[in-house]
């Protein structure tokens, strides 16, 4: 028993593995990462499940990229075996403070919503919450999209999802070209909670080896809730004392240790990222759950999702009021920060406005104009899924909106106005898209050459209209 530590892995006689979960006095729990949940005690000199041999770990390597592969790193998308460079072990300490260096690179989603006013930074932690079916995957998904030609690698962890939707995502992101940079860890529904227990830290240990080696990663928990959940069921197996919701007490370790493990390294380590998008679902939008609150203290931010915004049509449904970026400027463009300006201000102002015009039906000139404005800005905000917007994309957007240059468009007209307005930038001022693109900056002379473009624009689309 002196050899036996967490987490050690042991293999038991039919070939499969386990991780050494719980010792108490005399005996050692495991839990077997196998199709079938199972607990071993191991008792000295027991038959049926041999001492620990190694550190608990998965392989990792280049031959991951565009490959579909279980919690174990065994692949399952039939397309053959895969060589692995190197064996990491699930669970390692989080980088010191020293190790680190502030998050202060863009990691852009190419949604405008997000972008503009809760930018993500390379090495963040930022949480996608919401209640089922209220776009938490797609706009994960998008993320995923925008990354191509970045040299970014992004490893999507399903937990507890059907092996159907896993599939027809991996099916998207091939059709799109997106499987190049991509892996899929894919622990779903009908696995068991054992393996759905350590898919995460298997994803995270695989994103490390890419991190350690100066690249920048990003890693999707699609969602932490199941995970949740599976713990849950290995430690009352265990026989551990429940708490609130009958978690474990330890619920909270679980997710911290495993978000911890995203940093951005400082120079001396490779000046690698791993940026962590965890999604958690809420119930009827309850964010005081215990799991919610849990993950939202851990995390530096959270993209609240709502209902009644998704079914409305505003899509992605971000609630601007309760999401939040803790790393806020220092993640964007300096062409971003300085085109995105007041528009969070600008959105207050209307939603504050049209609460209270619910009670009036007399409004002056100033309000109308005002109410329309904010509408407008509200309708850019809606993005279709799989059109993720580039840089200059959205600076040009930003910059003819704030300045009012698109208030004379009607409101249901915005959305196609806007399209048709950046293929024409495209068409007309190319090298300019081309500056924000590869500079990230935003001179004046710049600005006023977008609003003169835009404001071109907008005269002979109204006269198209007429």
């Amino acid at each position: 028993m002196e050899k036996v530590h967490t987490p050690k892995r042991v293999a038991a006689q039919p070939g499969q593995r386990g991780k050494i979960a719980l010792i108490a006095a005399g005996c050692a729990a495991a839990v077997l990462l196998a199709a079938y949940l199972g607990l071993c005690a191991w008792v000295g000199g027991s038959p049926n499940i041999l001492k620990g041999v190694s550190v608990a770990g998965v392989p990792v390597g280049e031959g991951f990229l565009g490959r579909v592969v279980d919690a174990l790193g065994s692949p399952i998308d039939g397309a053959g075996p895969i060589q692995a460079d190197a064996y990491y072990p699930v669970e390692r300490p989080a980088s010191g403070i020293m190790d680190r260096q502030p998050v202060n690179q863009p990691m852009e989603t190419g949604l405008l919503a997000i972008d503009a006013l809760f930018p993500i930074g390379r090495g963040q932690r930022e949480l996608i919450i919401g209640d089922r079916q209220t776009g938490k995957t797609a706009v994960a998904l998008d993320t995923i999209l925008n990354q191509k030609g970045k040299n970014v690698v992004c490893i999507y962890v399903a937990i507890g999802q059907k092996a159907s939707s896993v599939a027809l995502l991996a099916e998207n992101l091939r059709r799109r070209g997106a499987m190049d940079y991509c892996i899929i860890v894919n622990a779903s529904a009908s696995d068991s909670a054992s393996l759905q227990y350590i898919a995460p830290y298997a994803g995270t240990s695989i994103g490390e080896y890419f991190m350690h080696q100066g690249r920048d990663v990003l890693i999707v928990y699609d969602d932490l809730s199941k995970h949740a959940i599976a713990y849950r069921a290995l430690s009352l197996l265990l026989e551990r004392s429940p708490g609130r919701e009958a978690y474990p007490g330890d619920v909270f370790y679980l997710h911290s240790r495993l978000l911890e493990r995203s940093a951005h390294l400082s120079d001396e380590k490779g000046g690698g990222s791993m940026t962590a998008l965890p999604i958690i679902e809420t119930q009827a939008g309850d964010v005081s759950a215990y799991i919610p609150t849990n993950v939202i203290s851990i995390t530096d931010g959270q993209l609240y999702l709502e209902s009644s915004l998704f079914f409305s049509g505003q899509r992605p449904a971000v609630n601007v009021g309760l999401s939040v970026s803790r790393v806020g400027g220092d993640a964007q463009t300096k062409a971003m920060k300085k085109a995105a300006g007041a528009m969070r201000l600008d959105l207050a102002q209307y939603r504050e406005m049209e609460v209270f015009t619910q009670f009036s039906s007399d409004l002056d000139d100033a309000t109308k104009r005002q109410l329309t404005y904010g509408q407008g800005l509200m309708r850019l905000l809606r993005q279709k899924q799989y059109s993720p917007l580039s840089q200059h994309e959205q600076v040009i957007t930003l910059v003819a909106a704030l300045n009012h240059v698109l208030q004379d468009i009607p409101v249901e007209q915005i959305s196609g106005a806007q399209r048709q307005m950046l293929d024409w930038f495209a068409e007309q001022d190319a090298a300019l898209c081309q500056r924000i693109d590869s500079t990230g900056l935003l001179t004046e002379d710049d600005r006023q050459q977008i609003l003169s473009l835009a404001r071109t624009f907008v005269a002979q689309y109204q006269k198209k209209g007429q």
